[in-house]
Order: structure tokens, then C-alpha cells, then sequence
């Protein structure tokens, strides 16, 4: 069988790689396209998996995204016309259906948010499958189009599955330069190019970082663009750490002691990692981080004398949930 997998965002080379090498374990041909957005590129290089980049980001306004998004479905439709795909994945691609549409290439959709409005009622109608966690009310997906038979949910988070073999390498703190057994909080910038968010996040930063700096805690802030990581860079703070490059994120965020982020994957990351994690995202809750805080496993900041850095259990991460990536690829794919 020949797989078409879409990557459009920077969790997607991470989400879908064990997906993508049980296919090529058992004989299937996979083919990746690639958006060009933050860091999604570089861990693809990481990863040496062979990939084309197609398309790019069309900033933060509606109108840019629009003509971006034109651009990359004529662009993809371009590349898969004549390569004979039996199957399409994604997570969240909105360019990926509109083009399988067209070609007649049956494909499956993911995503574990369900509050992205516009996205949803177009790669709901137009995907041939639709995957989402449990968590997710189905009712909340009728709206889009998305109802049994099409609609297929998985149990548990899809961390779970990814992360399920996953484990940290302990040196990605000796090369940011972090010195050993101090507590640590990584930071998570909000994805300021998104449509569905508010923006407050931003604002809540600068207190943030200065509060665990005077907490004597380290910090290193993953952001998403050169131009937030020169603001936080302008604070001067000197136990906090920006990375230029791409970074091991999920092992960093299971040696940290507390995780503070606006990006939903990378707080039910820490949320399966066993790291406490608080949420600054600005948007409505989707159904997973709402039983995330249900459970205890997810903490909503919003005002930065809140957090309390303290270091964690030492068993913690190993007490984390497993679930086989197989039985998820049995739901997204008929293989």
C-alpha cells in the first residue's frame, strides 16, 4: 500500500512517526509532504526520514492564511496527482482532504481539539475518516459532519501511544549548559500565528519568567519564532535559556520539574510524562484538557504567583500510562 502522510505543524513529526515506521515495518511505501512552519522542518532532518516541503505559513491574519492555504492544496495536488496513493493520513491538515477530495484518495484525519472551528467543518466533511480521542463529546462533532460510521475514537491520549517506548536523554540538559540538580521549568510560547487564540498569553509571559527567576529556578523557553525569542531574550534573565534551534522537547519536559505552555500537545506531553504542567492557553477547553483537569493532571495559570516550582518525585515518569501505537494505526488506516 502507498501512504501519503501531510505534516503541517511541528508536533506532526513527532505525533506520527511511530505510525509512519510501523507502516514501513510491515512493507507499506510512505511519502511525507511537509509545510515549512517553526521547527516542524528541522525535526524531520532530525529524524533523517526522507520528506517534500511544500507550501508556507501565511502569518497571523485570515487573509494570508487563505491565500497560503490556496497556494499549498494547488501545490499538493500537483504532487500526489499520478502517484497512485492508496491511503492519506494527517493530523490536522486543513490542505490534505480538499486535495484528497479531488483525487479520489480515501484518508483519515486526526486531531484531539475540537474547538478550531473553521478547520474542523472543512476536514470533517472531506475526510473519509475521522479520528479523535474518547474525551471528545461526540456531539460536539455532529456539527461538522463528523457521525458513525466516520467518525472513529480512540481510547486514552494519543500521547500515550507515541510516548509509550519513549525515553529521555539525559544529555539535552548538559548541552543547553543547565546545571545538575536545580529546578527546572520549561516554557512552552503560545502559537501566536493561530487563528483561535486570544493573545493573553503573551502578555502573561514576561511576569512569568521573572517570577521563576526569582524563585532561583531554571528556565528554557522553547519558542516559536525569532521574534519571540528576542522578546524574552530583551528581559535579561540569567537563569533562562532560548534555544536557537529545534530541541529534544519531550525529553527536556520529562527531566523538568514543571512545564508551563500555551501548546496543548506538549502539555498532555507532561500531563502522560508525569511532569507538572500548567496551561496558559487563552482558548476554550477541548474535551481532553477538560478531563486533564478533571483528574488533576492540568493546572490552568493565570496569574504567574501561582507557580511554585518544586522538584518532583523521581518515580514519576515511570509511572506513566502505555498504549500500543498498533491499535491506533488499526483506527486511523485499513491495513
Amino acid at each position: 500500500m502507498r501512504v501519503w502522510v501531510d505534516m503541517t505543524n511541528v508536533a506532526h513529526p513527532i505525533v506520527l512517526r511511530p505510525l509512519v515506521e510501523l507502516l514501513e515495518r510491515d512493507g507499506h511505501e510512505v511519502e511525507i509532504s511537509a509545510r515549512p512552519l517553526s521547527h516542524t522542518l528541522d525535526l524531520l532532518d532530525a529524524w533523517g526520514h526522507r520528506y517534500t516541503a511544500i507550501g508556507r505559513h501565511g502569518g497571523a491574519s485570515k487573509a494570508g492564511k487563505a491565500r497560503a492555504a490556496v497556494d499549498r492544496i494547488a501545490r499538493l495536488l500537483s504532487f500526489a496527482r499520478g502517484r497512485r496513493f492508496d491511503h492519506a493520513l494527517a493530523h490536522a491538515s486543513a490542505d490534505l482532504p480538499p486535495v484528497c477530495r479531488a483525487l479520489r484518495i480515501p484518508n483519515t484525519t486526526m486531531f484531539d481539539y475540537e474547538w478550531a472551528t473553521l478547520q474542523h467543518h472543512v476536514i470533517c466533511r472531506l475526510a473519509t475518516r475521522v479520528l479523535v480521542p474518547e474525551a471528545i463529546p461526540p456531539e460536539r462533532l455532529r456539527r461538522y459532519g463528523a457521525k458513525p460510521p466516520k467518525l472513529v475514537r480512540y481510547p486514552g491520549l494519543k500521547e500515550e501511544y507515541y510516548l509509550s517506548d519513549f525515553e529521555p536523554d539525559r544529555s539535552v540538559l548538559e548541552k543547553l549548559g543547565l546545571p545538575a540538580g536545580e529546578r527546572l521549568c520549561v516554557v512552552r510560547t503560545p502559537p501566536s500565528y493561530a487563528l483561535y487564540l486570544g493573545g493573553s498569553e503573551n502578555e502573561l509571559l514576561p511576569p512569568l519568567l521573572r517570577r521563576l527567576e526569582r524563585q532561583g529556578c531554571w528556565t528554557v523557553v522553547l519558542t516559536r519564532t525569532a521574534e519571540q525569542r528576542g522578546a524574552v531574550n530583551s528581559l535579561g534573565l540569567e537563569r533562562t535559556v532560548t534555544p536557537e534551534r529545534a530541541q529534544d522537547g519531550r525529553s527536556l519536559v520529562a527531566l523538568a520539574d514543571a512545564l508551563v505552555s500555551a501548546g496543548g500537545t506538549m502539555n498532555r506531553e507532561a500531563a502522560v510524562l508525569g511532569t507538572p504542567v500548567w496551561s496558559i492557553f487563552d482558548g476554550p477547553l477541548g474535551g481532553v484538557d477538560e478531563l486533564l483537569v478533571r483528574e488533576g493532571r492540568l493546572n490552568i495559570l493565570r496569574d504567574p504567583e501561582q507557580l511554585t516550582v518544586e522538584r518532583k518525585p523521581p518515580d514519576s515518569f515511570e509511572r506513566r500510562v502505555r498504549r500500543d501505537p498498533a491499535e491506533l494505526l488499526s483506527l486511523a488506516l485499513p491495513v
